[in-house]
C-alpha cells in the first residue's frame, strides 16, 4: 500500500477527521446561509478537528510507509524507498545480549548487519581502545576469531606507540594528564548495506567523531571530524563479525557559527551522557 492508497482508504470512510459523516445542526436564522457556523468557537472547533484529523492521518501514513508494510502503489515508489533505506523503527526488538560489553546476537540479515556495524564502530572508536586489557576484549568481541588473532598484535602496537600517545596528550599507559578527560567517541549518523547475504555483508557507517582532551591546560581540545567506514562482515557462529574495513573522510557538513563550550562543560557532558545500542 502506497502513501496515496493510505489516504484514499481513509477518505472513503468519511474524509479526514471523519468530517464526511458529521452533521452539524445550524440555528434557524433567515437570510444567513452560514447559520451559526460563523461563531468563533464552533468554527474553530470544527477546523481544529479537521486539522488534527489530517495530521493524524499523515503521521499514520508516513509511519506505515517507513515500516515497509503492505504492497507498494508502484514499482518506482518501492524502488525509491529501498534506495533511501531510512533508519526507522522496524518493529524488530534490539539485541539484549552482550559480548565483551558490546551488543551481540544480531539478526542474520541486512538489518542485523547494519546494526552490528554501527555498534562495532562505536566500540572500535571508543576511549576504551586505549586501555590494553579492554582493547583485547573489544577486538575479540568484534573481529572474527581468525582475524582477531592476526590483528591483535598490530592493533596493540599502534595504540601503545609512545610517539602516538604523546602526540595526542596521553602518557605511555594511555592515561590523560591529571585534571583532564580523554574523549574518543563515535556517533553514527546513518548506515547503508552495500551488500548483504546470509554469510557475508558489506556495510557503510557514516559517523561523526569527537576526539581530544577536555580540561584546563589541554593542548589538544576536543574536536569534531566526519568519516565513513566500510565494514566487511562475516557470519560466524551465530553473529556478524568484522573481517576488514576501510575508512574515508566525510561527507562533512558546513559548520554552524556556534560558540565552543568550555572545558568544564565538555567534560561534564562526556561523563554524564552515555552511548546507545544502535538497531534498525
Amino acid at each position: 500500500m502506497s502513501l496515496g492508497d493510505e489516504h484514499g482508504s481513509r477518505g472513503d470512510n468519511g474524509g479526514y477527521g471523519g468530517s464526511g459523516q458529521t452533521r452539524t445542526r445550524y440555528p434557524d436564522s433567515a437570510g444567513d446561509v452560514y447559520g451559526g457556523a460563523r461563531r468563533g468557537g464552533r468554527s474553530s472547533s470544527r477546523s481544529l478537528i479537521t486539522v488534527v484529523g489530517v495530521v493524524v492521518l499523515l503521521i499514520a501514513a508516513i509511519a506505515f510507509a517507513n515500516r515497509g508494510g503492505g504492497d507498494s502503489g508502484s514499482s518506482d515508489e518501492g524502488g525509491e524507498r529501498a534506495e533511501a533505506a531510512p533508519t526507522a523503527a522496524s518493529g524488530e526488538q534490539p539485541v539484549k545480549t552482550k559480548a565483551g560489553g558490546i551488543p551481540s546476537g544480531f539478526a542474520q540479515d541486512g538489518q542485523g548487519a547494519e546494526s552490528a556495524a554501527a555498534n562495532y564502530a562505536v566500540a572500535l572508536g571508543s576511549a576504551e581502545m586505549f586501555d590494553a586489557d579492554r582493547r583485547r576484549e573489544i577486538v575479540e568481541a568484534v573481529y572474527a576469531p581468525d582475524v582477531a588473532a592476526e590483528r591483535q598484535t598490530s592493533i596493540d602496537k599502534a595504540y601503545s606507540s609512545e610517539k602516538f600517545l604523546t602526540n595526542i596528550g596521553l602518557d605511555k599507559n594511555g592515561d590523560a594528564p591529571r585534571g583532564q578527560t580523554f574523549v574518543s567517541r563515535i556517533i553514527p549518523v546513518g548506515t547503508k548495506a552495500k551488500s548483504a547475504g546470509a554469510e557475508s555483508a558489506s556495510v557503510e557507517v557514516w559517523y561523526t567523531s569527537l576526539f581530544g582532551l577536555s580540561g584546563d591546560g589541554s593542548r589538544n581540545p576536543v574536536t569534531e571530524s566526519w568519516y565513513t567506514t566500510t565494514y566487511e562482515l562475516k557470519w560466524v557462529g551465530d553473529d556478524w563479525k568484522v573481517i576488514d574495513y576501510k575508512q574515508k573522510d566525510g561527507p562533512v557538513p558546513v559548520g554552524r557559527d556556534q560558540t565552543a563550550s568550555t572545558a568544564d562543560d565538555m567534560t561534564k557532558a562526556v561523563e554524564e551522557y552515555g552511548g546507545f545500542t544502535y538497531a534498525r
